[in-house]
């Protein structure tokens, strides 16, 4: 029989005895993808052109049945938009839809150039009463919406789980992602609750400030490999939301386990993409910004609320030109990545991926700035808008 002492000092209050243990720290390395490479291995592919980059998932509490190339357009208001989405579906990608869209315009795009391309989009909610409300507005309007994308940026209050156990008792044939979060109780008990797909990652993203503000997140390659594997043992699935810089990156996150894999600021400054077209000096750049930014908040609360800080900035992204060439260009390093270790399907990937610790990940003699005849973007010119 062992017996554990631990001293109460008397000022503090009863109600909160239970607190008055020391902080812990965990001393097991977290990794993130600049932290890792795939070590290559022995493959019979001949060719990229062999590697089948599509998934078919069926969700364990929705019973539906998904098929296509699990990619997913972040739901920010300048990345998740219906001219985005468009591009996004010919490709047999997602696209999260901002939640800010009303539901006229849900179902003038629903009955006019998005009919067709339904089963590659997601509506976005929060979770407060008017949310809800909209949300059933919606689906009433375009019941051919079968993802729904619930998201606030901590997963781990009690509203958000209620929530989740809610719409999946209005909703029980829709597949909801819901998140989001990074550790794997939390992934068990959102699909518990009725979720599909959990959304991962917490302060990873380009215009992303929690980390900064509040000390709080998680390195992006361990909480996918972490959460995927309590995902997949209750039949569920992950989207790694968050982290990613280039297509290798991309590849990190299948490799590590990842079902799905959400992109913002890899999607940026692309002509589909919302925001604001600016020259300078005769260089053209995109307005792009996090959604808990001070750019957003005025835009759609009025503003800061008291009780809060900003969370994310706003930047300027260069012109990138069309959205569908920076897919394709993702796809290619998808199936490459795959013929390096073997893998002719995107899902023999994370059975085939070995990482390897690494302290330095690119050559970076020659940098963007120098490339040799660089392809410069022009936006068509009745979409220039100069400022000083």
């Amino acid at each position: 029989l062992k017996c554990f002492y631990f001293y109460i000092s008397p000022a503090c209050p009863s109600s909160d005895r239970h607190l008055a243990t020391m902080p812990h720290i965990e001393q097991e390395m977290r990794l993130d993808f600049k932290d890792v490479l795939i070590r290559p291995k022995r493959s019979a592919l001949a060719s990229r052109s062999q590697v089948s980059i599509e998934r078919e998932f069926t969700f364990p509490n929705s019973k539906q049945t998904w098929s296509g190339v699990p990619i997913v357009a972040a739901n920010m208001d300048t990345i998740g938009t219906f001219q985005v989405a468009a591009v996004l579906a010919q490709r047999k990608c997602i696209t999260a839809i901002h939640k800010h869209y009303t539901v006229d315009e849900w179902k003038a795009w629903a009955t006019g150039p998005g009919k067709d391309i339904v089963q590659y989009v997601a509506v976005s909610t929060g979770i407060l009463a008017r949310d809800m409300e909209k949300l059933a507005d919606i689906l009433k309007a375009v019941p051919a919406l079968k993802m729904v994308c619930i998201d606030v940026a901590n997963g781990y209050s009690e509203a958000f789980v209620e929530c989740i156990r809610d719409v999946r008792k209005t909703y029980p044939d829709v597949t909801i992602m819901a998140g989001n979060v990074v550790t794997k109780e939390m992934t068990e008990e959102l699909i518990f609750s009725g979720a599909d797909i959990i959304k991962v990652g917490i302060g990873p993203g380009s215009v992303c400030t929690t980390r900064k503000q509040t000390g709080v997140g998680y390195p992006q390659l361990s909480a996918v490999m972490e959460c995927a594997d309590a995902a997949h043992g209750l039949g569920g699935r992950i989207v790694s939301d968050g982290g990613c810089t280039c297509p290798g990156d991309v590849c990190k996150a299948f490799g590590g386990g990842a079902d799905f894999v959400m992109l913002g600021g890899m999607l940026a400054g692309h002509e589909e993409c919302a925001g604001e077209t600016v020259e300078q000096n005769g260089e053209f750049f995109k307005v792009f910004y996090g959604m808990s930014s001070d750019t957003a908040m005025k835009k759609h609360a009025g503003g800061v609320a008291e009780y809060r800080s900003s969370e994310g900035k706003t930047v300027k992204v260069p012109y990138r030109g069309s959205i569908d060439e920076t897919i394709r260009d993702l796809h290619g390093g998808l199936r490459s990545a795959c013929t390096y270790v073997g893998a002719a399907t995107l899902r023999e990937l994370p059975k085939r991926t070995t990482f390897i610790r690494v302290t330095q990940q690119l050559n970076n003699v020659f940098t963007e700035s120098t490339k040799v005849n660089p392809t410069v973007q022009v936006p068509p010119s009745t979409k220039r808008q100069k400022t000083e």
